[in-house]
């Protein structure tokens, strides 16, 4: 088989693929997935699911595992988002293991102008906050209130286990509904209001700092 002796190759035929090449097939198609995912409110999608997504919809495959290569098309589907003026699709896509967008999602500030985010959890915030504005940009059914940001299924489950461990102690005695109430609160997302062009968080003041608009 023609696939056996390179690492990208077309299905229809077996002919070699170059990197480059296999990379921008699979931009491509990343970005009708993406929108897809976007059109179901509160939706994410795992670097693996979208790789097999990408290979499948394309007819290019390759043997390379996902984590060598999804990152660099997930950095072209940032700079098309920015172009079109699209929030950045790629806040849907976290890792299957704990729900996270991970390091890579400073990209996303970075192509738009802006210092990467200190803390960890600022960035998934950010995410979640960018989430929200792909679910209104791309149609997804929302609540009457306009919907709201929420970290991954995944995450937020973790820091839910993480804030019940802690509970009793921090109680008073206190048990069942209160700690499960506390843990909810200590997985929710900031609620902030995100800029409809630059499709960021808003500071204090209301006003994007960097093109004057508000929510």
């Amino acid at each position: 088989m023609a696939e056996q002796q390179h690492g990208y190759w077309r299905v229809a035929d077996g002919a070699p693929v170059s990197p480059v090449q296999a990379q921008m097939v699979w931009t491509r198609a990343a970005y009708p997935a993406l929108v897809e995912v976007a059109g179901r409110y509160h939706a994410v999608i795992t670097y693996a699911e979208l790789a097999e997504a990408v290979q499948e919809a394309s007819g290019v495959r390759t043997r390379v595992e996902q984590r060598y290569w999804i990152g660099k098309v997930l950095g072209l589907v940032i700079r098309e988002a920015h172009r079109r003026g699209d929030p950045p699709l790629t806040s849907l896509v976290v890792h299957a293991a704990d729900g996270k967008v991970g390091a890579g999602y400073q990209e996303v500030l970075a192509v738009a102008g802006f210092a990467p985010l200190a803390g960890e959890m600022d960035r998934e915030e950010h995410a979640a906050a960018a989430r929200l504005a792909c679910y209104r940009h791309f149609g997804a059914e929302l609540p009457e209130d306009g919907g709201t940001p929420a970290l991954a299924p995944k995450l937020r489950a973790a820091l839910l286990r993480k804030a019940s461990a802690k509970a009793p102690a921090a109680g008073s005695g206190r048990s069942g509904a209160s700690g499960g109430s506390g843990a909810a609160a200590a997985a929710a997302v900031r609620v902030q209001a995100v800029c409809p062009r630059c499709f960021i968080e808003l500071p204090a003041t209301g006003v994007c700092d960097s093109c004057g608009g508000t929510a």
